[in-house]
C-alpha cells in the first residue's frame, strides 16, 4: 500500500500542507502516523478527499428545519416555520428545502430528520436553520453539531435558550424516557414498572397542579394586602 507524504498529498489534493494540518485538527481528514509522528496518507483518504472537495466547490442548501411533538400542535409548526423564514431572510439566506416532523424530540427515526441528516453526509447542506436545540434532538444535540460540522455543514441555532419546550411535551418526554427504563429494569408488563410509570405521572400531575395553583394563591395575599390597609 503506497503511502503519501504531507506534501505528496497537498499536491496531489490541490491544496496547502497548512489545509492539510487543519483538516487533521478539525478531523476532516485525519492521516495515519508513522512512529516519529509524521502524517501519513493512503490512496483511499486521498480519492474520499477529492470527493469531498468536489461536493463542497457545488452549490449547497439551506435548509429550515422544524418540529412540534403531536397533531395537536401543528398550528405551532406554522408559526415556527415563519419564525425560521424571517430570520433566514433578516441574514440574507435563500431557503432551498424547509423539513417538518411531527414527533417527539427523543424519537431518532423522525421521516424529516433522517431526510435532513441524509442531506448533510451526502455533502448537499451548507446551513441547517433550527429555533431551538430541542426541536431537533432532546439529548444528542452536540453530537449532531460536531457531525454536521464534519460535513461542512454550519448548524444555525436562533434562540441558545436551553429549553423551549412546553411543559406537557417535556412531561411526554420524561414519561417515555421512564417507560423505557422501567421495562429494561422490570419487563415490559411487570406490575413494578407499570407502578413506577403511574408514580411518575402522578408526581408530574401534582407538579402541574401546584404550578396552576400559585399564581392564584398569589392573587388572594395581594387581595388581602389591599383590603388591610
Amino acid at each position: 500500500m503506497k503511502l503519501y507524504t504531507i506534501r505528496e498529498a497537498a499536491e496531489a489534493l490541490g491544496v496547502s500542507v497548512s489545509t492539510l494540518r487543519l483538516w487533521d485538527k478539525k478531523g476532516i481528514l485525519v492521516p495515519l502516523r508513522t512512529p516519529t509522528g509524521k502524517r501519513r496518507y493512503t490512496e483511499e483518504m486521498i480519492q474520499r478527499a477529492l470527493g469531498l472537495k468536489k461536493l463542497r466547490s457545488e452549490p449547497r442548501k439551506v435548509v429550515l428545519y422544524a418540529r412540534v411533538s403531536s397533531k395537536a400542535q401543528e398550528p405551532d409548526l406554522e408559526n415556527q416555520v415563519a419564525y425560521l423564514k424571517e430570520f433566514a431572510a433578516g441574514r440574507g439566506l435563500c431557503v432551498d428545502e424547509i423539513i417538518t416532523d411531527v414527533g417527539s424530540a427523543l424519537n431518532w427515526h423522525r421521516k424529516g430528520l433522517m431526510r435532513l441528516c441524509d442531506l448533510v453526509l451526502r455533502g448537499e447542506v451548507k446551513t441547517v436553520v433550527v429555533a431551538y436545540k430541542d426541536r431537533l434532538a432532546r439529548f444528542g444535540f452536540e453530537f449532531l453539531e460536531e457531525l454536521f460540522a464534519r460535513f461542512g455543514c454550519e448548524l444555525v441555532v436562533v434562540n441558545r435558550a436551553e429549553d423551549a419546550s412546553p411543559a406537557q411535551e417535556l412531561a411526554e418526554d420524561l414519561v417515555s424516557i421512564v417507560q423505557h427504563f422501567a421495562a429494561r429494569l422490570y419487563g415490559q408488563r411487570t406490575y413494578r414498572a407499570r407502578k413506577l410509570v403511574k408514580k411518575v405521572k402522578e408526581a408530574l400531575a401534582d407538579a402541574a397542579d401546584g404550578e396552576a395553583e400559585e399564581p392564584a394563591a398569589e392573587q388572594r395575599k395581594v387581595g388581602q394586602a389591599g383590603r388591610d390597609r
